[in-house]
């Protein structure tokens, strides 16, 4: 017989095995302690989730969304409507709805971040302001691209990549499409701002180039031009073989080239960026000496090109002004690329050979289709052709020699051997009658474009 622990009186040992005992202090420990590790485990797996006991919670430590409130929505998004799209999911904390699309809204703002707002706001807690916005029911997703474009709710499938897709669409594109025609110009506007370029296997600019392109520094700092494949010219000059590739150009007269050779994301092409974007200084430029202001009418493409075309305007910067004699290719039309290749490596071969003795030639070529008055006046019997001309005190030139027949053909060796023959003394030069040049072509730019644009 044994006491009852209660009471005092005494039971038998069969009534004593048939009661429960109760636990020891021990045991109920640690049952509490395995318990609290369950619920512990719990609240991690709801809060990976984004969901704390059937409430949605947007963690700043694990989620790339932006959550706001009334009180901030125009200053997060309002203010920025001139210049960035956003979206702005619209919840409320227990709807198990919303609970599943979080996964997926914080996808779209991993994909998009720091190229678009991509924000959240709790109907929950500000009920008022999603009435006000016409919002029924949740989850509800509304786009807000740039003025003057209207807010409007997105209206496909709550999965990112559609959400991804229709944001994207309204980030503004501030890029240049370059083409043949119009990268020379381009590249000598604004001669203060870097140009970066973006050759690409693609018709269009990615999502990412065209927020890079409206970012809200670089939109004044930095020009985005975008080169497609298909523009095979442009990537040769540039010596691209590889898509995609990012190129930055800097200098008065771009003088200066620089690769990019890190990650193609948003983040690493900005920080790469952004070295060099504070040196630009509007869109106008104060030119050589600080007087005159340049403008986007005033592009000179002739200083970024290999073999510039001599024109009424480009004359004095490419042959007139500076030392050295103009070796000038003539054509009775638009030259080549294959003709540019020629000229630009009897440049370098030539360049070579006078680096010691002090002597310079620039190489240049002109539409004698246009400047009737120099055909005239060069009178070559053969084109194309080529001269020399001096340009300093006394003017005067020598021609290539055609042969008695004219059946030496203008190309690589006869100017190869008009070279020699101005190097090395034997060149007949003829004297500019007069000592004045005959008139320039007048030019005029395509109605409705601005000038060499």
């Amino acid at each position: 017989a044994v006491l009852a622990p209660s009471f005092g009186f005494r039971e038998s040992a069969a009534a004593a095995r048939q009661r429960v005992i109760p636990p020891s202090i021990h045991e109920l420990v640690a049952a509490m302690a395995l318990s609290g590790r369950r619920s512990i485990l719990a609240a991690a797996v709801s809060s990976l989730c984004g969901v704390a006991h059937g409430k949605v919670v947007i963690d700043a430590m694990k989620h790339d969304i932006q959550q706001i409130t009334m009180s901030n929505f125009d200053g997060v998004i309002s203010k920025f409507r001139d210049s960035a799209a956003s979206s702005l999911w619209f919840f409320k904390d227990d709807n198990k709805a919303d609970a599943d699309f979080l996964k997926e809204y914080n996808q779209v703002a991993g994909d998009l971040k720091g190229m678009a707002k991509i924000c959240a706001i709790s109907c929950t807690d500000w009920p008022v302001f999603c009435d006000k916005q016409g919002v029924k029911e949740t989850p509800t997703v509304m786009i807000y691209p740039t003025n003057p474009m209207p807010a409007f709710k997105y209206e496909g499938k709550l999965e990112a990549k559609g959400v991804v897709a229709k944001v994207a669409r309204f980030i503004p594109d501030y890029s240049t499409k370059l083409t043949k025609d119009k990268a020379d110009a381009w590249m000598t506007t604004d001669p203060s701002k870097p140009k970066v370029i973006l050759f690409s296997n693609k018709k269009s600019p990615p999502t990412i180039w065209k927020a890079l392109s409206s970012e809200t520094v670089f939109k004044r700092t930095v020009k985005f031009g975008f080169v497609s494949e298909s523009e095979a010219d442009v990537a040769q000059k540039y010596k691209v073989k590889k898509f995609p590739t990012v190129m930055m150009v800097r200098g008065s007269k771009a003088e200066i080239k620089e690769t990019y050779s890190g990650e193609m994301t948003f983040a690493g092409l900005k920080q790469w960026v952004n070295l060099h974007s504070e040196s630009g200084m509007g869109d106008k430029v104060a030119g050589a000496g600080g007087g005159k202001e340049e403008s986007i009418e005033e592009a000179k493409p002739w200083l970024v090109q290999e073999i510039p075309e001599l024109t009424a305007k480009s004359h004095n910067d490419i042959c007139f002004k500076g030392d050295g004699l103009c070796v000038i290719y003539l054509k009775d039309g638009e030259v080549t690329q294959a003709e540019v290749d020629m000229l630009s490596g009897l440049s370098k071969k030539f360049t070579s050979q006078l680096s010691d003795r002090g002597a310079k030639m620039k190489w240049m070529w002109m539409n004698l289709a246009i400047e009737t008055e120099f055909k005239a006046l060069f009178d070559q019997p053969v084109l194309p052709s080529a001269v020399v001309f001096n340009p300093h005190k006394r003017l005067r030139f020598a021609k290539m020699d055609h042969g008695e027949d004219n059946d030496i053909k203008g190309d690589e060796q006869a100017l190869s051997n008009l070279m020699d023959k101005v190097l090395g003394g034997d060149a007949r030069f003829k004297v500019v009658p007069g000592q004045k040049l005959p008139s320039w072509a007048q030019r005029q730019p395509a109605a409705g474009k601005k000038a060499e644009l």
